[in-house]
Protein backbone atom coordinates (compact mmCIF):
# COMPACT_ATOMS: atom_id res chain seq x y z
CA UNK A 1 0.00 0.00 0.00
CA UNK A 2 1.49 3.39 -1.11
CA UNK A 3 2.19 5.42 1.96
CA UNK A 4 1.20 9.08 2.32
CA UNK A 5 4.56 10.86 3.65
CA UNK A 6 4.95 15.01 4.44
CA UNK A 7 8.23 14.19 3.01
CA UNK A 8 8.08 12.10 0.38
CA UNK A 9 6.55 14.70 -2.16
CA UNK A 10 7.31 13.18 -5.50
CA UNK A 11 6.30 9.74 -4.41
CA UNK A 12 3.25 11.13 -3.62
CA UNK A 13 2.95 13.27 -6.86
CA UNK A 14 3.66 10.30 -8.86
CA UNK A 15 0.50 8.35 -7.10
CA UNK A 16 -1.51 11.26 -7.80
CA UNK A 17 -0.80 11.24 -11.71
CA UNK A 18 -1.51 7.48 -11.61
CA UNK A 19 -4.79 7.81 -9.88
CA UNK A 20 -5.40 11.18 -12.84
CA UNK A 21 -5.95 13.44 -9.65
CA UNK A 22 -2.71 15.66 -10.96
CA UNK A 23 -2.25 16.43 -13.97
CA UNK A 24 0.74 14.69 -16.46
CA UNK A 25 2.42 18.53 -16.47
CA UNK A 26 1.50 19.18 -12.58
CA UNK A 27 3.80 19.06 -9.56
CA UNK A 28 3.44 19.35 -5.65
CA UNK A 29 4.90 22.49 -5.03
CA UNK A 30 4.62 22.38 -1.14
CA UNK A 31 3.17 19.22 0.97
CA UNK A 32 2.43 20.55 4.46
CA UNK A 33 0.18 19.53 7.82
CA UNK A 34 -3.21 21.90 7.37
CA UNK A 35 -3.74 21.09 11.10
CA UNK A 36 -3.50 18.64 14.26
CA UNK A 37 -5.47 15.18 12.82
CA UNK A 38 -6.97 12.38 14.79
CA UNK A 39 -7.94 9.43 13.60
CA UNK A 40 -5.61 9.72 9.99
CA UNK A 41 -3.07 11.57 8.18
CA UNK A 42 -3.76 14.71 6.28
CA UNK A 43 -1.90 16.71 4.12
CA UNK A 44 -2.38 19.71 2.16
CA UNK A 45 -1.43 19.40 -1.88
CA UNK A 46 -0.32 22.51 -2.70
CA UNK A 47 0.25 22.56 -6.71
CA UNK A 48 1.56 26.37 -7.45
CA UNK A 49 -2.07 26.19 -9.67
CA UNK A 50 -4.07 24.83 -7.41
CA UNK A 51 -4.50 23.47 -3.57
CA UNK A 52 -6.43 20.72 -2.05
CA UNK A 53 -6.43 17.93 0.83
CA UNK A 54 -4.99 14.51 0.81
CA UNK A 55 -5.83 12.52 3.58
CA UNK A 56 -5.20 8.46 4.54
CA UNK A 57 -6.74 6.28 7.09
CA UNK A 58 -4.59 3.46 8.65
CA UNK A 59 -4.79 0.76 10.51
CA UNK A 60 -4.39 2.45 14.18
CA UNK A 61 -5.88 6.46 15.58
CA UNK A 62 -2.88 8.50 13.40
CA UNK A 63 -2.79 10.70 17.40
CA UNK A 64 -2.64 7.48 19.33
CA UNK A 65 -0.54 4.76 17.05
CA UNK A 66 -0.89 2.13 19.69
CA UNK A 67 -5.15 2.11 19.12
CA UNK A 68 -6.00 -0.15 16.34
CA UNK A 69 -8.69 1.11 13.62
CA UNK A 70 -10.69 0.41 10.82
CA UNK A 71 -8.44 1.57 7.89
CA UNK A 72 -11.41 1.33 5.38
CA UNK A 73 -12.50 4.76 7.39
CA UNK A 74 -11.90 6.94 4.68
CA UNK A 75 -13.82 5.17 2.00
CA UNK A 76 -16.68 5.33 4.31
CA UNK A 77 -15.80 8.99 4.55
CA UNK A 78 -16.20 9.39 0.97
CA UNK A 79 -19.71 7.65 0.47
CA UNK A 80 -20.65 10.47 3.10
CA UNK A 81 -19.43 13.17 0.48
CA UNK A 82 -21.02 11.19 -2.30
CA UNK A 83 -24.92 11.12 -0.37
CA UNK A 84 -24.36 15.23 0.63
CA UNK A 85 -23.41 16.50 -2.77
CA UNK A 86 -27.22 15.51 -3.36
CA UNK A 87 -28.48 18.42 -1.40
CA UNK A 88 -26.63 21.74 -2.58
CA UNK A 89 -27.50 23.26 0.92
CA UNK A 90 -25.68 20.38 2.60
CA UNK A 91 -23.13 20.46 -0.21
CA UNK A 92 -22.52 24.12 0.89
CA UNK A 93 -21.00 23.37 4.52
CA UNK A 94 -18.51 20.62 3.36
CA UNK A 95 -15.67 20.30 1.13
CA UNK A 96 -16.62 18.68 -1.81
CA UNK A 97 -14.91 15.48 -2.82
CA UNK A 98 -12.34 15.23 -5.60
CA UNK A 99 -11.51 11.09 -5.50
CA UNK A 100 -10.96 8.32 -3.12
CA UNK A 101 -8.69 5.11 -3.93
CA UNK A 102 -9.77 1.89 -2.07
CA UNK A 103 -7.27 0.33 -2.34
CA UNK A 104 -4.89 2.70 -0.78
CA UNK A 105 -7.17 4.25 1.18
CA UNK A 106 -6.63 8.12 0.04
CA UNK A 107 -9.25 10.54 0.06
CA UNK A 108 -8.86 13.79 -1.80
CA UNK A 109 -11.18 16.68 -0.94
CA UNK A 110 -11.76 20.22 -1.76
CA UNK A 111 -9.43 22.62 0.56
CA UNK A 112 -11.36 25.26 2.25
CA UNK A 113 -8.36 27.71 2.71
CA UNK A 114 -6.92 28.87 5.60
CA UNK A 115 -9.22 28.00 8.70
CA UNK A 116 -9.08 26.71 12.87
CA UNK A 117 -10.99 24.37 14.00
CA UNK A 118 -13.32 25.57 16.76
CA UNK A 119 -11.19 23.76 19.89
CA UNK A 120 -10.47 27.05 21.13
CA UNK A 121 -14.47 27.45 22.10
CA UNK A 122 -12.86 25.14 24.96
CA UNK A 123 -10.76 27.98 26.50
CA UNK A 124 -12.32 29.93 29.19
CA UNK A 125 -14.52 32.54 28.16
CA UNK A 126 -14.75 31.99 24.73
CA UNK A 127 -18.40 31.75 22.78
CA UNK A 128 -20.02 30.81 20.03
CA UNK A 129 -22.07 33.48 18.44
CA UNK A 130 -25.74 33.12 17.33
CA UNK A 131 -25.06 32.77 14.33
CA UNK A 132 -22.82 29.77 13.86
CA UNK A 133 -24.59 28.34 16.55
CA UNK A 134 -27.64 28.37 14.26
CA UNK A 135 -25.72 27.12 11.32
CA UNK A 136 -24.12 24.41 13.20
CA UNK A 137 -28.08 23.41 13.79
CA UNK A 138 -29.62 24.21 10.56
CA UNK A 139 -26.48 21.35 8.79
CA UNK A 140 -27.27 19.13 11.55
CA UNK A 141 -31.59 18.70 11.31
CA UNK A 142 -30.90 19.25 7.51
CA UNK A 143 -28.83 15.97 7.25
CA UNK A 144 -31.19 14.46 9.91
CA UNK A 145 -34.72 15.41 7.77
CA UNK A 146 -32.79 15.02 3.92
CA UNK A 147 -31.75 11.71 4.80
CA UNK A 148 -34.34 9.68 6.47
CA UNK A 149 -35.19 6.08 5.75
CA UNK A 150 -38.95 4.13 6.26
CA UNK A 151 -37.18 1.28 6.69
CA UNK A 152 -33.65 0.31 8.29
CA UNK A 153 -30.84 -1.36 6.12
CA UNK A 154 -27.53 -1.70 5.90
CA UNK A 155 -26.23 1.18 3.86
CA UNK A 156 -23.03 2.79 5.77
CA UNK A 157 -23.57 0.98 8.78
CA UNK A 158 -20.07 1.28 9.79
CA UNK A 159 -19.97 -1.32 12.31
CA UNK A 160 -16.48 -1.33 12.77
CA UNK A 161 -15.78 2.49 13.78
CA UNK A 162 -18.88 2.11 15.80
CA UNK A 163 -17.45 -0.47 17.75
CA UNK A 164 -14.08 1.34 18.56
CA UNK A 165 -16.35 4.43 19.43
CA UNK A 166 -18.59 2.19 21.42
CA UNK A 167 -15.35 1.27 23.19
CA UNK A 168 -14.27 4.80 23.86
CA UNK A 169 -17.40 6.53 24.98
CA UNK A 170 -19.95 3.67 26.96
CA UNK A 171 -17.55 0.96 28.21
CA UNK A 172 -13.30 2.56 28.71
CA UNK A 173 -14.37 5.43 30.67
CA UNK A 174 -16.85 3.55 33.43
CA UNK A 175 -14.08 0.51 34.19
CA UNK A 176 -12.19 1.45 37.78
CA UNK A 177 -9.37 -0.36 35.86
CA UNK A 178 -8.99 0.74 32.69
CA UNK A 179 -4.94 1.41 32.73
CA UNK A 180 -5.25 4.95 32.39
CA UNK A 181 -4.55 7.14 35.21
CA UNK A 182 -6.40 10.52 35.32
CA UNK A 183 -3.94 11.96 37.95
CA UNK A 184 -1.86 12.45 34.70
CA UNK A 185 -4.26 15.11 33.41
CA UNK A 186 -5.51 16.61 36.15
CA UNK A 187 -4.36 15.62 39.85
CA UNK A 188 -7.26 14.78 42.04
CA UNK A 189 -9.10 13.23 38.75
CA UNK A 190 -8.61 9.82 39.14
CA UNK A 191 -10.32 10.48 42.94
CA UNK A 192 -13.12 12.35 41.42
CA UNK A 193 -13.96 10.26 38.32
CA UNK A 194 -13.85 7.02 40.97
CA UNK A 195 -17.78 7.32 42.57
CA UNK A 196 -19.21 7.43 39.22
CA UNK A 197 -17.04 4.36 37.61
CA UNK A 198 -18.75 2.82 40.89
CA UNK A 199 -22.04 3.54 40.29
CA UNK A 200 -23.45 0.19 38.94
CA UNK A 201 -27.01 2.08 38.28
CA UNK A 202 -25.26 4.35 36.45
CA UNK A 203 -23.35 2.27 34.12
CA UNK A 204 -26.19 -0.61 33.36
CA UNK A 205 -28.38 2.71 31.80
CA UNK A 206 -24.83 3.45 30.21
CA UNK A 207 -24.54 -0.20 28.83
CA UNK A 208 -28.80 0.47 27.59
CA UNK A 209 -27.67 3.18 25.78
CA UNK A 210 -24.15 2.04 24.09
CA UNK A 211 -26.60 -0.93 22.94
CA UNK A 212 -28.97 1.71 21.31
CA UNK A 213 -26.03 3.40 19.98
CA UNK A 214 -24.52 0.02 18.12
CA UNK A 215 -28.30 -0.30 16.72
CA UNK A 216 -29.04 0.89 13.09
CA UNK A 217 -31.75 3.54 12.75
CA UNK A 218 -33.48 5.56 9.92
CA UNK A 219 -31.57 8.68 9.98
CA UNK A 220 -28.08 9.85 8.78
CA UNK A 221 -25.62 11.15 11.45
CA UNK A 222 -22.27 13.16 11.31
CA UNK A 223 -21.06 10.63 14.18
CA UNK A 224 -19.15 13.15 15.68
CA UNK A 225 -20.81 16.17 15.73
CA UNK A 226 -18.05 18.57 18.19
CA UNK A 227 -16.02 21.38 17.90
CA UNK A 228 -13.09 19.77 16.63
CA UNK A 229 -15.08 18.91 13.28
CA UNK A 230 -16.31 22.40 12.84
CA UNK A 231 -14.14 24.73 10.91
CA UNK A 232 -14.35 28.82 11.05
CA UNK A 233 -13.15 29.70 7.24
CA UNK A 234 -13.22 32.69 5.39
CA UNK A 235 -16.40 31.79 4.02
CA UNK A 236 -18.57 30.83 7.22
CA UNK A 237 -18.90 27.86 9.47
CA UNK A 238 -17.96 24.68 7.43
CA UNK A 239 -18.13 20.71 8.92
CA UNK A 240 -15.30 18.07 8.36
CA UNK A 241 -14.83 14.96 9.17
CA UNK A 242 -17.74 12.15 8.71
CA UNK A 243 -15.57 9.59 9.26
CA UNK A 244 -17.71 8.00 11.98
CA UNK A 245 -21.04 8.72 10.19
CA UNK A 246 -23.94 5.94 10.22
CA UNK A 247 -27.75 5.90 10.17
CA UNK A 248 -28.80 5.85 13.76
CA UNK A 249 -30.86 7.61 16.11
CA UNK A 250 -30.46 11.15 15.61
CA UNK A 251 -31.04 11.89 19.15
CA UNK A 252 -27.02 10.43 19.39
CA UNK A 253 -25.66 13.13 16.98
CA UNK A 254 -27.73 16.56 18.55
CA UNK A 255 -26.66 14.94 22.21
CA UNK A 256 -23.12 15.06 21.40
CA UNK A 257 -23.23 18.78 20.04
CA UNK A 258 -25.06 20.04 23.11
CA UNK A 259 -22.61 17.51 25.71
CA UNK A 260 -19.61 20.16 23.92
CA UNK A 261 -21.72 23.43 24.37
CA UNK A 262 -21.77 22.67 28.05
CA UNK A 263 -18.25 21.15 27.91
CA UNK A 264 -17.03 24.17 26.59
CA UNK A 265 -19.20 26.59 28.82
CA UNK A 266 -21.48 28.50 26.77
CA UNK A 267 -24.01 30.36 28.09
CA UNK A 268 -28.00 28.73 28.79
CA UNK A 269 -29.76 30.84 27.03
CA UNK A 270 -27.82 30.10 23.77
CA UNK A 271 -28.13 25.95 24.70
CA UNK A 272 -31.71 26.48 25.70
CA UNK A 273 -32.37 27.62 21.65
CA UNK A 274 -31.29 24.15 20.64
CA UNK A 275 -34.85 23.12 21.17
CA UNK A 276 -36.24 26.10 19.04
CA UNK A 277 -33.18 26.10 15.90
CA UNK A 278 -33.32 21.99 15.58
CA UNK A 279 -36.02 20.81 13.44
CA UNK A 280 -38.13 18.17 14.75
CA UNK A 281 -37.02 18.73 18.50
CA UNK A 282 -40.27 17.94 20.04
CA UNK A 283 -40.06 14.09 18.50
CA UNK A 284 -36.90 13.33 20.08
CA UNK A 285 -36.91 10.91 23.18
CA UNK A 286 -35.77 13.24 25.68
CA UNK A 287 -34.76 10.56 27.94
CA UNK A 288 -32.32 9.18 25.27
CA UNK A 289 -31.19 12.58 24.24
CA UNK A 290 -30.08 13.51 27.79
CA UNK A 291 -28.39 10.19 28.26
CA UNK A 292 -26.46 10.43 25.41
CA UNK A 293 -25.60 14.36 26.70
CA UNK A 294 -24.57 12.79 30.22
CA UNK A 295 -22.69 9.95 28.44
CA UNK A 296 -20.64 12.50 26.05
CA UNK A 297 -19.74 14.63 28.56
CA UNK A 298 -18.59 11.85 31.09
CA UNK A 299 -16.63 10.57 28.58
CA UNK A 300 -14.81 13.29 28.04
CA UNK A 301 -13.86 14.18 31.54
CA UNK A 302 -12.76 10.95 32.39
CA UNK A 303 -11.78 8.62 29.74
CA UNK A 304 -9.25 8.78 27.55
CA UNK A 305 -10.18 10.91 24.53
CA UNK A 306 -9.13 14.18 26.47
CA UNK A 307 -10.31 17.89 25.60
CA UNK A 308 -7.84 21.02 26.10
CA UNK A 309 -10.26 22.15 29.27
CA UNK A 310 -9.23 24.95 31.17
CA UNK A 311 -11.22 23.75 33.82
CA UNK A 312 -10.83 22.96 37.87
CA UNK A 313 -11.71 19.81 39.85
CA UNK A 314 -14.35 21.63 41.00
CA UNK A 315 -16.17 22.54 37.59
CA UNK A 316 -15.12 18.55 36.56
CA UNK A 317 -17.24 17.91 39.52
CA UNK A 318 -20.07 19.84 38.67
CA UNK A 319 -20.89 18.87 35.40
CA UNK A 320 -19.80 15.00 36.31
CA UNK A 321 -22.88 15.06 38.76
CA UNK A 322 -24.74 17.23 36.07
CA UNK A 323 -24.23 14.21 33.69
CA UNK A 324 -25.18 11.93 36.17
CA UNK A 325 -28.45 12.92 36.56
CA UNK A 326 -28.84 13.65 32.79
CA UNK A 327 -28.24 9.56 32.22
CA UNK A 328 -29.79 8.51 35.37
CA UNK A 329 -32.91 10.29 34.54
CA UNK A 330 -32.99 12.88 37.82
CA UNK A 331 -34.65 16.02 38.46
CA UNK A 332 -31.77 18.61 37.25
Amino acid sequence: MFVLDANNPEALAECLKELNWLAADENIVTLTIPGAGNMNCVLRVDTGKRRFIIKQSRAYVEKYPQVAAPEERVVTEAAFYDKVREIPFLQGYMPRKIGVDVSNKLLAIEDLGPANDCTVLYNEGEQLSEETFTKLLEYLSGLHQQFMKNKVDDELENEEMRKLNHEHIFKYPFMVENGFDLDTIQEGLQSLALPFKNNSLLRQKVEVLGGLYLSKGKYLLHGDFYPGSWLQTEKGIKVIDPEFCFYGSREFDLAVFIAHLYLSGQKEDLIALVADKYEGFEQLNRSILNGFVGTEIMRRLIGLAQLPLEMNLERKKTLLDFASKLILNEKI
